[in-house]
């Protein structure tokens, strides 16, 4: 079971309350940082990590835009919500952005005050209040958050040089209608398919394929929050029928498209 709520007031900003039993999410990123609050059931946050972190009821999860991850539940019925909003909108919030620990990498809190805050911050987000309400509710969620020690935070390097140097590669694997050789991309940097595959999985967290269609599966969820039809954005995204973008958007976004959409 899944809910999906939008605001009227901020176009970017999205909730989530989910009820989940089995595992239900793929390695992925977003483009927007993301809050979750884990109300029951125990789960496993994975990633670009040194094994999983174990996740339990009153944590809440901070991840970046750009952080690959995935939370599944261990063993247990799974109830969680999940707010995504524009990082850059979030960080103007704060009074010095370029030096929160916030957006360094993926944060575990396990504070029974802090989720007391981010559950009322969810609960009034339902609500749709107006835009200067939100930013009050954010700046004081975030600002809490930043000054909380988290149990568990992982940090992600990305060495600037070397993604600049995959800047082409990720725009042919974004672009292409289909899948490109890996040895023909990888020859194109002078690398082996093995080394473009470890580069590209050191830079964005994901392989180079599963970063295609985690970034499809990003622009998918834009296009259909703006209305378009599932049938138009599984073509315009390249999926070879609306039989494959609902499989793969499942994976994603543990929810088929049509739920997504309404």
């Amino acid at each position: 079971m899944t809910e999906f709520w939008r605001s009227t007031a901020l176009t970017h900003l999205e909730a989530r309350r989910s009820c989940q039993e089995n595992t239900c999410y793929r390695v992925h990123t977003h483009d927007a940082l993301s809050i979750g609050v884990i109300d029951a059931g125990d789960s496993l946050l994975a990633g670009p990590l040194d094994g999983t972190i174990p996740l339990e009821a009153g944590d809440i999860v901070v991840i970046p835009a750009g952080q690959a991850h995935a939370c599944n539940p261990d063993r247990s019925r799974w109830l969680h919500r999940m707010v995504h909003l524009d990082q850059s909108w979030g960080a103007s919030l704060l009074p010095d952005p370029d030096h929160s620990p916030l957006f360094d990498g993926i944060s575990v809190f396990r504070r029974p005050g802090l989720h007391a805050l981010l559950t009322a911050l969810t609960d009034a987000v339902f609500a749709d209040p107006s835009e200067d309400r939100l930013a009050q509710l954010f700046r004081d969620a975030l600002t809490g958050l930043e000054q909380a020690a988290p149990v568990y935070r992982v940090t992600a390097e990305v060495d600037p040089e070397l993604l600049e140097e995959l800047r082409p590669v990720l725009s042919r694997l974004l672009m292409e209608e289909v899948n490109p050789s890996l040895d023909e991309l990888a020859s194109s940097l002078d690398m082996t398919k093995f080394q473009l595959i470890r580069a590209v999985r050191r830079t964005t967290g994901l392989p180079p394929l599963a970063w295609r269609q985690n970034a499809r599966i990003v622009r998918a969820r834009h296009l259909l929050r703006e209305g378009r039809s599932i049938a138009d954005t599984a073509n315009d995204m390249g999926f070879v029928d609306q039989s494959h973008f609902h499989r793969v958007f499942r994976a994603h976004v543990a929810t088929s498209p049509g739920e997504y959409r309404r």
